[in-house]
């Protein structure tokens, strides 16, 4: 489990990237490049990581399902994830 206050730290980093999105597209277009570097640090879309939302890790995230690779797996080892079935041949 990561550090809550790394968990913390990304979800205020998606807010502050959700409250400055259409201003940041806006000065974009635009071209100024003068006021894109006045936004805040953290309402830029490369500071966001991908996290677990079950556990919080940030490596081995599937994309897909929202979830890391050990959480995925037990959660569908319980059979909790629609559709998805362990293999066997």
């Amino acid at each position: 489990m990561a550090k809550k206050s790394m968990i913390a730290r990304d979800v205020k980093r998606k807010a502050m990237h959700a409250q400055y999105a259409e201003k940041r597209a806006l000065l974009k277009s635009v071209g100024d490049l003068e006021g894109l570097a006045r936004l805040p640090r953290n309402s830029s879309p490369t500071r966001l990581k991908n996290r677990c939302v079950l556990t919080g890790r940030p490596r081995a995230y599937m994309r897909q399902f929202g979830l890391s690779r050990i959480a995925f797996r037990e959660k569908a080892s319980k059979g909790e994830i629609p559709g998805i079935t362990k293999a066997s041949w």
